[in-house]
């Protein structure tokens, strides 16, 4: 019997995702998207109902396992996508770590037993990359011998899991003639290998396409009906569909996984990026897949509602009620731009209970060509924007003395397209003392000739000083952000300082990633030491656009 759910089922920036059922472990759905700068990286999410999904876990979750990551290099490095699949007893996830100073990326395996514990994700095995390629897929044949394809060929290896050595690939495919044929994955069935892949780039012309052989290493035949999924040449609201995965759950109906942007046709505002989408399958015998378009609203053979999934993690639509209490850690699911500097960041610390300190990173959110991230560190800490709509705030408890010294909240594409409200210490009217004042700036130089509101010094009224002040970001509607602050003491006197158009935070730089919310504190590379302490995190999702104009809203 067919149940209605809407899409994105990850919503906010899950890009390229990749899902497995794992009978073993309770009948469970595991996913995982990447995560380019984003650290902890590699999320794993887990569901029972493929409806209600929570972050299970993160693979990269130690700096040691990939230093690389630390490189102060362009805002769309780092992990690219992965493939998830369970062999055994183990989970295997296989990524790439991708560096653009040069073309050569670096193949991550990582493995676990509990995809629960994020202590429990082994460091990676390096894995050869003859075919010098991304999108690495795993997949165990018949005879116990293990291969991983790899985009742009798309080439087989043979891979020991153990060691990380391959042997020489095969190229098997090179699509139906579409530019970036990428994102392979391969299955076998009804005597066939199935490789699934995408074509077009990851834009509007972005499709799915298959093929299959009876042998595995080819000739491959391409479906006469390709592409079967993709939004292009449509007025569809999901449009970039494509990068998929395939698989089955405990009745055996088949699913699809892809990402997807909420954009419209225009392509022009989708500040949460790349999102994943579910959509049902049918998959007869010896036949091709047949996947229903990806659309806001869908209905398939969803099984009952089960919310009973192990960990402390939220639901991915929960809200956010955080006081950052004596004894507690930043939450899993909260995200830096690079491996934190740890020393910059501490939870509740002595005089300062429910409160997280942010001391100030020399570099602001935009840096410069000198920083070095695992030296100078960047004092930001977000959580990814989750819907279309949504509310935003936090207690600041700042007492700036040096000139520059700022303590805010941004809405961060990159580090080169944010918006920001802080306070910040500058000199007053009369020039000849320093005071506290509210600061709205936006940096869009990741998206040349983009037309951004004027930066606005407001001085903040000396009723409000000697307390915290809460600042706010609130998405009004699905093109336009409102920053606004108030006294934590009187919440409702808000003074709206500034709004800005989402478009300021869509591709450009990032044309792979998504937005955060959160909260910083840097010296703007002045002498200031002046840590910020920021209570009473909050973030409420109002709204989910899933068709243009119409809105969902949280029960």
């Amino acid at each position: 019997m067919n149940k209605t759910y809407n899409n994105p089922i990850l919503p906010g920036w899950n890009s390229d995702p990749s899902c497995t059922f794992v009978k073993e472990w309770d009948n469970t759905f595991f996913c995982t998207t990447s995560s380019f700068l984003a650290f902890p990286g590699v999320p794993i999410y887990a569901s029972k109902d493929l409806a209600n999904w929570k972050l299970a876990s993160n693979a990269l979750n130690r700096p040691e396992q990939l230093p690389e990551l630390s490189t102060n290099g362009q805002q769309n490095e780092g992990i690219w996508a992965s493939t998830i699949r369970f062999h055994k007893g183990t989970f295997y996830l296989i990524t790439s770590y991708v560096s653009l100073t040069k073309w050569q990326p670096k193949l991550l395996l990582f493995t676990t037993t509990n995809p629960y514990d994020d202590t429990a994700w082994s460091d990676p095995v390096h894995v050869e990359n003859p075919a010098n390629d991304i999108d690495p897929d795993i997949f165990w044949d018949d005879d116990g011998k293990t291969y991983m394809a790899l985009a742009s060929g798309i080439y087989i290896s043979e891979i020991d899991v153990v060691t990380g050595a391959t042997t020489e690939p095969f190229k098997v495919w090179n699509g139906t003639g579409d530019r970036n044929p990428e994102g392979p994955h391969l299955y076998k069935k009804d005597g066939y290998y199935y490789l699934l892949i995408g074509e077009g780039g990851t834009e509007t012309n972005h499709s799915v396409t298959i093929a299959r052989s009876k042998d595995f290493r080819g000739p491959y035949e391409g479906y006469a009906n390709n592409p079967i999924l993709t939004a292009k040449n449509t007025e569809n609201y999901f449009q970039t569909v494509g990068h998929a995965d395939l698989f089955q759950d405990a009745s055996d109906n088949w699913w699809a996984v892809a990402l997807a942007t909420r954009s419209g046709p225009a392509w022009e505002i989708y500040p949460m990026g790349r999102e994943t989408v579910l959509v049902p399958a049918k998959w007869e015998e010896g036949q091709w897949p047949v996947l229903d378009p990806a659309r806001g609203r869908m209905s398939g053979p969803l099984s009952r509602t089960n919310k009973h999934i192990p960990g402390d993690a939220p639901f991915v639509d929960d809200p956010d009620i955080v006081d950052f209490p004596p004894g507690s850690t930043i939450p899993k699911y909260f995200a830096f731009w690079r491996p934190p500097k740890t020393s910059l960041f501490a939870v509740s610390p002595p005089g300062h209970a429910n409160a997280l300190r942010i001391s100030p990173s020399r570099v602001n959110l935009t840096a410069d060509n000198a920083f070095q991230p695992s030296v100078d560190g960047l004092g930001f800490v977000a959580r990814k924007q989750t819907a279309t709509l949504f509310d935003y705030s936090v207690d600041v408890s700042f007492n700036p003395t040096v000139l520059n010294e700022e303590a805010g909240v941004s809405v961060f594409l990159t580090q080169l397209q944010h918006i920001d409200l802080g306070i910040v210490n500058l000199p007053d009217r009369s020039g000849s003392s320093l005071a506290p004042m509210l600061r709205f700036r936006i940096e869009a130089s990741g998206k040349p000739n983009t037309i951004v509101p004027e930066t606005k010094v407001v001085p903040i009224p000396s009723s409000w000083l000697g307390g915290p002040i809460r600042l706010m970001v609130s998405a009004t509607s699905d093109s336009e952000y409102r920053l606004s602050a108030a006294p934590a003491s009187k919440p409702k006197d808000v003074k709206v300082v500034g709004t800005a158009s989402a478009a300021i935070v869509s591709g450009g730089s990032g044309p792979f990633s998504g937005t955060l919310v959160g909260a910083y504190a840097t010296s703007n590379d002045g002498n200031g030491k002046t840590p910020a302490y920021f209570g009473r995190w909050r973030y409420r999702p109002v709204a989910q656009e899933i068709d243009g104009g119409v809105f969902v809203y949280p029960k």
